[in-house]
């Protein structure tokens, strides 16, 4: 864990979660614990540090990057993707040292709102918060690196820090640790908050975290008994449900009005003096988009072949056009124009037609989360204003002759997904600002969840019945399983296994989910190793490797070395 250098929960940025937050940095040296800590005002302000700190890169801040690792996205082909990281890789070493600072912002809250004479409901629920969100740091340490060093509020950096040399816990005491603070929060937290504070945790929040926590330890009772409470309504009025619109939702400013499926999400509304949204633009848009993104991140075309005929039908390029999947030349053909001479216009043309009704006759999720060959996106650009672009297949294309500019030169999706439409009617400024909410834990996911608690339970068509939810929303309105056609019949649990794999990449991807997922499931090995990630003319890009030892990343080299009781590090390394 590095020295902090500030008071972390207390003085922290503003966390943009509404305006009546407007704290000040100020450094550790300059302010006395002493004089902090007597009014709720300071509790309250306190907890938005720790929220702060989700966004930083190494805690939740670059979880888009963690579907790159994984089979639906990918990334430039980095150390992970290719297995050539070690313990002295710098993302790994600042995933290790942003979650434990937001540990230590909240054990900080804890300790110090504990004794303060306030209003004991006011007290327990801020509480209740930092105990959620330690809970959630905890959760992305435990996942990546399994057992580690358990810090609570007992431990102050500015007083211990040359004393915290714990051994690591065990990976199923750091989860029974988890349990134990969310169990707190789930008691303490409140079903809603006024509007002046949305985006604070909520009694729901905790209920999924919790329910998410057994899911990935396989207590599948009590997954399914707390996924149920906050999807049932078994005790209180929840009131969760799908947005109609799924594109709406990773587009508009946050927050989105009469959004009851987001249960917790990083808040990324800031204002034009205090900025603070994360580099969703620069991860995931193109060159056209506000201030010009980088595609650091792009769905795979596995995933894209994922999204099912609109009748429910699994996809086959063949079927469409004959020999694709064979041969790259026919690839080739289907997709390759080129430019004329002025470089403004598209002298040669593959048959858009075809392709357009290909796009267009599948799983609606697809259109609305992926720009696709020969569709449009409504970018812009700074000085000169909104530019509609196209994405063709050619070379020479740039935004200044109204196409998508493709840097990096691979014919590949990008994400339309959490992508800025022009300028957003004003509300991005800056594209390492992006003012979409990002979502921890939303709804569709706890009915996903629950599906695979349920099959896993030997429960098939209660598993049914939720995942069917998800596929009946209002703007996908996909089949349901079982409704009748041969190809949407499912009778076993093996089947619906591989029926919720599925239906959680389309659902959820660029949201961060399924590198956990393939590891947690134990199939990273079978989906990843010696994986050649093409792009959809069948050119090569990058071979991944994924062996056993990358189910667990290493413990940072340089945490060892400062504590040697971290030895021995996880298998492999």
């Amino acid at each position: 864990m590095k020295t902090t250098k500030y008071i972390v929960a207390a003085f922290s940025l503003i966390l943009g979660l509404s305006s009546c937050y407007d704290l000040d940095v100020a450094p550790y040296d300059k302010v006395a614990q002493g004089n902090y800590w007597k009014t709720e005002a300071d509790a309250k302000s306190g907890v938005m540090g720790v929220y702060a700190q989700l966004k930083n890169n190494g805690a939740y801040g670059y979880m888009p990057l963690f579907d790159t690792y994984s089979d639906i996205a990918q990334g430039p082909g980095g150390p992970v993707e290719q297995g050539t990281y070690n313990g002295a890789y710098d993302f790994l070493v600042q995933n290790w040292q942003d979650t434990y600072d937001g540990i230590q912002r909240a054990n900080t809250v804890v300790k110090n709102v504990s004794g303060m004479a306030i209003d004991e409901t006011v007290k327990n629920r801020i509480l209740g918060e930092a105990r959620f969100l330690r809970a959630l740091y905890y959760f992305h340490l435990a996942d990546f690196f399994g057992g580690v060093p358990v810090y609570d509020e007992s431990w102050e950096v500015s007083e211990s820090f040359n004393e915290m040399l714990l051994p690591r816990s065990s990976r199923e005491e750091v989860w029974a640790f988890i349990i134990k603070d969310l169990t707190f929060a789930v008691t303490n937290l409140p079903l809603k908050w006024d509007a002046s504070d949305y985006g604070r945790a909520t009694k729901g929040a905790a209920y999924a975290l919790r329910g998410k926590t057994y899911l990935y330890m396989k207590d599948w009772k009590k997954a399914i008994e707390d996924f149920e409470e906050i999807v049932y309504n078994k005790t209180n009025q929840y009131g969760y449900k799908l947005y109609p619109d799924y594109s709406a939702l990773f587009t508009s400013a946050g927050p989105v009005p009469n959004d009851n499926e987001t249960i917790f999400a990083i808040q990324n509304k800031g204002t034009t003096d205090n900025l603070y949204g994360m580099a969703l633009c620069t991860l995931y848009g193109t060159r056209g988009s506000y201030g010009g993104g980088r595609a650091t991140c792009m769905p795979s075309v596995t995933l894209a072949d994922m999204y099912e005929e609109k009748d429910g039908q699994p996809f086959d390029w063949n079927n469409h056009i004959p020999g694709y999947n064979e041969n790259d030349a026919v690839k080739k053909k289907a997709f390759l124009a080129t430019l004329n001479s002025s470089k403004q216009k598209l002298e040669t043309i593959p048959d858009t037609a075809l392709l357009g009704n290909i796009y267009r006759g599948r799983d609606p999720r697809m259109m609305q989360s992926l720009i696709v060959p020969y569709s449009y996106y409504n970018g812009y650009i700074v000085g000169t204003g909104a530019k509609r672009q196209l994405y063709a297949i050619a070379a020479g294309t740039t935004v200044a002759n109204g196409f998508i500019q493709n840097d990096r030169g691979w014919n590949v999706y990008f994400y339309r997904k959490f992508v800025p439409i022009e300028d957003m009617g004003g509300a991005i400024t800056n594209r390492n600002h992006t003012p979409i909410n990002f979502p921890v834990i939303r709804f569709a996911d706890v009915l996903l969840m629950l599906a695979e608690a349920y099959n896993e339970d030997n429960q098939l068509e209660k598993a049914i019945v939720e995942l069917n939810k998800v596929r009946n929303r209002q703007s996908t309105k996909m089949p349901g399983l079982n409704s009748g056609p041969a190809w949407l019949q499912v009778t076993e649990k093996e089947e619906m296994s591989e029926r919720i794999m599925k239906e959680r990449a389309v659902e959820l991807i660029g949201e961060g989910h399924r590198f956990s997922d393939l590891r947690r499931w134990g199939l990273a090995v079978q989906y990843l190793n010696n994986r050649q990630e093409k792009d959809f003319t069948g050119e090569v890009r990058f071979t991944r490797k994924f062996t056993d030892r990358d189910y667990l990343w290493p413990i940072p080299s340089e945490e060892i070395q400062r504590n040697p009781a971290l030895k021995p590090n996880n298998p492999g390394w």
